[in-house]
């Protein structure tokens, strides 16, 4: 699996693997049906410990995006494609609202932080 873990971020390692699960599923390298690696296997694999990938894979199976077989594992589940953008738009609304607070706090106007993320956005088209 082509998880990438940043230790330089402040977001969870748990939610770096969900995040980038996400992302290979709505880019179509994981489809319905396919099977995904064993906790223990993915744990290995990103040198993380084992509850860090149950806990990303219980996420996952609790918002439908997975689904755990017992005895055989974990698998993408038959979800539509729009109900996995209404799920991270409500994971991207929680976190712009701490972005927004932060902002805030820092006396940092609502045109420059509008400014700022449209030269992040932008940068990550190019």
């Amino acid at each position: 699996m082509q998880i990438k873990i940043s230790s330089i971020t402040q977001i969870p390692i748990y939610e770096q693997i969900e995040i980038q699960i996400k992302e290979m599923i709505m880019a179509g390298m994981y489809t319905p049906g396919t099977q995904l690696p064993s906790i223990r296997i993915l744990a290995r694999e990103l040198k993380v410990g084992i509850i860090t990938c149950r806990r990303a894979y219980d996420d996952l199976c609790a918002q439908g995006i997975l689904v755990s077989q017992p005895g055989k594992g974990v698998f993408v589940a038959n979800i539509q494609m729009e109900h996995l953008k209404n799920i991270n738009m409500e994971l991207l609304t929680d976190q712009l609202k701490g972005i927004c607070e932060f902002a805030r706090a820092s006396g940092i106007s609502r045109s420059e932080l509008i400014e700022n993320i449209n030269a992040i956005y932008n940068k990550k088209e190019e």
